[in-house]
């Protein structure tokens, strides 16, 4: 991705093109959140589809934004815009602010805001393009321009002014998931839950795998039905089937409906096993390639920042198709074995085949004592046919055996045991098909 600065008066109304050059779309604006005390964060793009639909493009969707066009990584969601608590589109409505210098100098507006790549698939402000007035004003001056930080600047607030949505959510803005939840269930219920409406729906599902399943089945019961499928569209597929599992039927059907449909095959997928099994367990994206694939190609997919640790701990390598249900399993690539070969080195050949799969139907217990047997972070899971359905990590078996308030700082067991005396299961009405067909996800709604 392009690391050269972007000034979003000018990446307005540029082309959108697909990795197959097509064009989808122009940008109409860039939506920001504000944070406690760094620059705003970029989070995405607001495209306008034909039909004048205008849709929201995942800043971790883009893959490039220079020479006037943007270029993304493939399929993006068709539903329509709306904007969330805490989000603020920089055309709109940050241009035009006015500011005052930290300095003591005076004040500005802001005429136009440069945004620039912090890390891979992140983006921030980094500039602002401020007009300060006249010391004295002529019937044609508009007065002079000049360049200054974010933090060199304070926006200015109407006296009496209710805090806004993106001050309360800047509060929580460099927080931790797992801090973020601590934080949220500190809050009466009446505060959590309007705090939960203004979080960035990434933010707010981040927040809910880590939280204990009343909490979530509390918060995620206040969303309307279309705010709570775009949460959950945002969690992993394994907590997101966890939390549907524990809704009234009716209301878990209909989300899974309005969920994206390659999302939601996942969720129904991962609902037709019991919770306390391999395949309750298990994540259906696992990193995933081909035994022609070579050590940098598999180091340069563990390096991709969104991805969770214990999933870069190993590649999954199987025959085509590359997507659960994959082709037939041959095996696992440990990281620590690639950093011992040169770059060029097939990863058909590292393969550590003393690592047995374990089918869905495992019990957890079973999988969590060769985990702690062979010392692994993941475990491979795979059908009667030896294709490779996900993985089992660390961290599902530490949130299946862990009691279920271990959260709480001041829980009185010292015993790990699974989680309730009685197995969970997950609600069988809601069961899915065994396994989608090869032909990979659907694509339903996306362009």
């Amino acid at each position: 991705m392009s690391s050269s600065r972007v000034f979003v008066a000018r990446l307005a109304g540029c082309a959108v093109f697909d990795p197959a050059g097509d064009r989808v779309g122009r940008v109409r604006d860039v939506l920001v959140v504000y944070r406690r005390t760094d620059a705003p964060r970029v989070v995405g793009l607001i495209v306008e589809v034909p039909g004048r639909r205008r849709v929201f493009l995942s800043i971790g969707r883009v893959m490039s934004m220079a020479s006037g066009q943007v270029i993304t990584t493939g399929l993006i969601n068709l539903r329509r815009f709306e904007q969330r608590g805490g989000e603020v589109r920089v055309l709109a409505e940050l241009v035009g602010r006015r500011v005052d210098f930290r300095d003591g100098s005076g004040t500005a507006s802001i005429d136009d805001v440069a945004i620039i790549e912090a890390g891979p698939g992140e983006w921030v402000v980094d500039q602002l393009f401020l007009r300060k007035p006249r010391t004295v004003p002529t019937p044609f001056s508009k007065g002079h321009t000049v360049f200054a930080r974010w933090s060199d600047v304070a926006e200015q607030a109407e006296s009496g002014q209710p805090q806004s949505a993106e001050q309360l959510i800047a509060a929580y803005s460099d927080l931790l998931p797992a801090d973020l939840a601590t934080s949220l269930l500190e809050l009466p219920e009446g505060r959590r839950n309007e705090v939960a409406e203004e979080l960035p729906d990434e933010r707010l599902a981040d927040a809910l795998e880590e939280m204990p399943e009343t909490a979530q089945v509390q918060i995620i019961s206040q969303l309307d039905d279309e705010r709570a499928a775009d949460v959950l569209d945002q969690m992993e597929p394994d907590d997101a089937a966890d939390l549907i599992a524990q809704l009234p039927l009716l209301r878990g059907e209909h989300l899974l409906e309005l969920m994206q449909p390659e999302e939601a095959d996942d969720v129904r997928f991962l609902l037709s096993y019991d919770a306390d099994t391999a395949g309750g367990l298990m994540t259906t994206e696992p990193i995933i390639v081909s035994a022609d694939a070579t050590v940098a190609e598999g180091l340069a997919l563990i390096r991709r920042h969104e991805l969770a640790p214990a999933i870069g701990a190993a590649i999954c390598v199987t025959l085509p198709p590359y997507e659960p249900p994959t082709g037939r399993f041959l095996g696992m690539v440990h990281f620590q074995r690639m950093l011992r070969y040169p770059p060029h080195e097939r990863l058909g050949t590292l393969l550590d085949r003393s690592v047995e799969p374990v089918t869905p139907e495992t019990s957890a217990a079973e999988v969590s004592r060769r985990l702690a047997s062979y010392d692994l972070v993941s475990l491979p899971v795979v059908d009667e046919n030896h294709r490779l359905v996900g993985v089992v990590t660390i961290d599902d078996v530490l949130d299946y055996l862990l009691p279920d308030d271990w959260r709480s700082a001041d829980t009185e067991s010292d015993t790990v045991t699974p989680a309730g005396s009685v197995p969970r299961r997950r609600g069988a009405t809601l069961r899915g098909p065994s396994a989608r067909g090869a032909s990979g996800r659907a694509s339903d709604g996306q362009a």
